[in-house]
């Protein structure tokens, strides 16, 4: 099962300042949503912003930890 609070750290290193929240939707690790608002996403489109979050998470998706990761983001503010 995915260490949630490593994902939330994965996420917060790579994008300073945010404030991040990852869920397990499901109870068994399959399904997981990641809520971040962070200020780097000022000007990007909404497909731009969830790349920034997946690969801030791709060394668990490389090794297998994540399989599916649902990004609900926005702009702080």
């Amino acid at each position: 099962m995915p260490d949630l609070a490593e994902l939330k750290s994965m996420i917060e290193a790579a994008l300073p300042g945010a404030e991040v929240e990852v869920l397990d939707e499901d109870g068994g690790g399959q399904h997981l949503l990641a809520v971040v608002a962070a200020p780097q996403f000022a000007g990007l489109s909404r497909i731009d912003q969830h790349r920034l979050v997946k690969a801030a998470v791709k060394p668990r998706f490389d090794d297998g930890t994540v399989h599916a990761l649902s990004v609900r983001t926005s702009v702080p503010g």
